[in-house]
C-alpha cells in the first residue's frame, strides 16, 4: 500500500511580488507546513493555480520541493491534464525528478465517457513506476469519474488512491465496499474529512492545513483513536473556516490568510483576482475567532 499519510496539503504555489515563481517563498511554505503536521504535499494541482504554470515552473517547483522536503514527507505532483499522451511525458519527467507519487486530475473540458477515462488512467498509470492517486472532481472538470470506474482502476497496479471531490458520499462508500483494503480513498473536502473517516476514507487532501494544520491534524487523530465525540465536536469548531476558504475561488482566501499569518505565498495570477475588502474582513474575522 502507497500510504501518503492522512493529511495531506495541496500546496497553493508562493509567487513573488510581481507574480513570478518564487522558490524562497516555496521553501519557507514547505517548512511551515511540515511544522504544522502535514504529512504530505501534493504539489502543483489546482490550488497551486496549475492552469496558470508552465511546464517549466512545474519541474521547477517539483524539483525544488523534493529538495527541500528531503524525503521527510511524500511529494506527490500534479501532472494530468486533457491531452493523455501530454500527460505520460510530463509524468516521466517528474517521477524523473524524484517525486514520490503522481496525481492525475480527470480530464476537463473534452468529457470522456467512463470507457475513455479508464483508458486516460491506465495508460498514464502504466508509463510510469510511481504510485498514481486519480484526482475526481467533477464541479471543474465537468465529468464524474463513476465509482464502477475507479473500482476498475484500483485493480491496476500503481494506481493506489483516489482523491475524492465529488461531495457525493453514496459514491465514496460505493468505492471503499469495492476496492482491496490497500486502495486509499481521500477526500478532496476538507469539510467532508470527518464524515469520509466515518465511512472507511483514509484522509484528506486539504486546503484548510496551510492554516490549520495541527488543528486537522488533532481531529483526524481523535478520530482515529476512537474519540469520536472529540473528532466531531473538533469537525463542527473548524467548519466555518473550511467554508470561508472556499467562499471566494480558490485559492485565493488561503492565500491571503496566509500573508496574514506572516507565511506570504505572493498574490494569485489571473483569471484569479485579490479578494475585496469586505470579503477579506469576513474571513479574517472568522480566522481570528477560532
Amino acid at each position: 500500500m502507497a500510504d501518503f499519510g492522512r493529511l495531506l496539503t495541496a500546496m497553493v504555489t508562493p509567487f513573488d511580488d510581481k507574480g513570478e515563481l518564487s522558490l524562497e517563498r516555496t521553501t519557507a511554505l514547505v517548512e511551515h507546513l511540515i511544522e504544522h503536521q502535514t504529512e504530505g504535499l501534493v504539489v502543483a494541482g489546482t490550488t497551486g493555480e496549475s492552469p496558470t504554470l508552465s511546464k517549466d515552473e512545474k519541474l521547477k517547483l517539483f524539483e525544488h520541493v523534493v529538495k527541500i522536503v528531503d524525503g521527510r514527507i511524500p511529494v506527490i505532483a500534479g501532472t494530468g491534464s486533457y491531452n493523455t499522451a501530454e500527460s505520460v511525458e510530463f509524468s516521466r519527467q517528474a517521477e524523473a525528478l524524484g517525486v514520490d507519487g503522481i496525481m492525475v486530475v480527470s480530464p476537463y473540458y473534452s468529457k470522456p465517457n467512463q470507457e475513455g477515462l479508464y483508458q486516460h488512467f491506465k495508460t498514464i498509470a502504466e508509463n510510469v513506476h510511481v504510485p498514481v492517486m486519480i484526482y475526481n472532481i467533477p464541479g471543474r472538470a465537468s465529468v464524474n469519474i463513476s465509482a464502477e470506474t475507479i473500482i476498475r482502476l484500483s485493480e491496476i497496479d500503481n494506481i493506489t488512491s483516489v482523491k475524492e471531490a465529488s461531495g457525493n458520499l453514496d459514491q465514496m462508500a460505493s468505492i471503499i465496499a469495492g476496492t482491496s483494503d490497500d486502495f486509499i480513498l481521500y477526500s478532496g473536502d476538507d469539510g467532508l474529512t470527518l464524515p469520509v473517516l466515518s465511512i472507511g476514507g483514509h484522509g484528506v487532501v486539504s486546503v484548510a492545513s496551510h492554516v490549520i494544520g495541527k488543528e486537522m491534524s488533532h481531529m483526524i487523530q481523535s478520530f482515529t483513536s476512537g474519540h469520536h465525540t472529540e473528532s466531531a465536536k473538533l469537525h463542527l469548531k473548524y467548519l466555518p473556516i473550511m467554508r470561508e476558504l472556499f467562499r471566494a475561488p480558490s485559492p485565493v482566501p488561503v492565500k491571503t490568510l496566509l500573508t496574514e499569518i506572516g507565511v506570504n505565498a505572493g498574490p494569485v495570477r489571473l483569471p484569479m483576482v485579490e479578494l475585496t475588502e469586505e470579503e477579506k474582513a469576513s474571513l479574517t474575522k472568522i480566522f481570528n475567532e477560532l
